[in-house]
């Protein structure tokens, strides 16, 4: 019997272990890969924010950008630089990155498109740019990744990755039977519908402004929402859900080119 046994273990294991090497082989060269890029999105991802001395706390978290262009200019949401821009305090607004000044670097609003909500700044250094996708690039099932701030400062100027798939390319509104529950500002939504992308990756508040990006290819394929697209997509649920939502990069190309040099 004992005999036996053996036999059947040198069998298996000439049988299991050429392929438990390959598996191997392959899970540590996608974790290198992952771990690789996320390491470039990661060097090109801010902190939109603010700094006054005389602020408690000086520095205030207003949410996540990401580079593009010549490095210098920073994608974000436009929701994210309501609250300063209604205080008038857009003269505090700083980009932050640990590979920039520990008080920020100064920004300006370049563009913004409040349809879509958008806003290209523009800051006093520069990173790194993340490539876009092209239009059409994106499909579902597509893996996706996010890269961002989700808790702001709370936790130090430390970027953190969630991953998903793209669950639906869906319109960002559709019309209902339940008329009295569409609201005068969604009313321009339903006559000039666009589509937005929906994940099952997980994103916070902070998130929104953060990258999406293909993992396959490292490209940007849309920009975290999580506040805006949120209120007009899920606008007839009683309780918000925890999907988040993406505004496809092609606005962001378009905004941008708007952008007389």
């Amino acid at each position: 019997m004992r005999v036996y046994f053996t036999i059947i273990t040198v069998v298996l294991v000439v049988l299991v272990s050429p392929a438990s090497a390959q598996e191997h082989a392959l899970f540590r060269e996608r974790d290198a890969y992952m771990a690789d890029l996320v390491s470039k999105i990661k060097a090109s991802t801010v902190s939109v924010g603010t700094y006054y001395y005389k602020d408690v706390p000086m520095t205030r978290f207003l949410g996540t950008g990401f580079a593009i262009g010549d490095g210098s200019r920073i994608v974000t949401n436009q929701h994210v630089l309501e609250a300063i821009k209604e205080k008038k305090l857009m003269f505090h607004l700083r980009i932050f990155h640990k590979n920039l000044s520990g008080k920020g670097v100064k920004a300006v609003l370049l563009a913004e498109d409040p349809f879509h909500d958008l806003a290209i700044l523009e800051m006093a250094g520069k990173l790194d740019p993340l490539p876009m996708a092209a239009d059409g690039a994106l499909k579902e099932g597509h893996q996706v990744a996010i890269t961002g701030y989700p808790i702001g400062f709370v936790l130090g100027l430390n970027a953190t990755t969630h991953t998903g798939i793209v669950s639906a390319i869906a319109p960002v509104i559709l019309p209902t039977p339940h008329g009295s529950l569409i609201k005068g500002e969604m009313i321009k939504y339903l006559e000039d519908p666009w589509e937005i992308i929906q994940l099952d990756a997980v994103a916070f508040p902070g998130n929104s402004g953060s990258p999406v990006y293909r993992i396959a290819t490292g490209e940007v394929v849309g920009v975290i929402n999580k506040v805006f697209v949120k209120g007009k997509k899920e606008y007839v649920l009683k309780e918000p859900t925890g999907i988040a939502y993406a505004v496809p990069v092609s606005f962001v190309r378009k905004l941008n080119r708007s952008i007389k040099k």
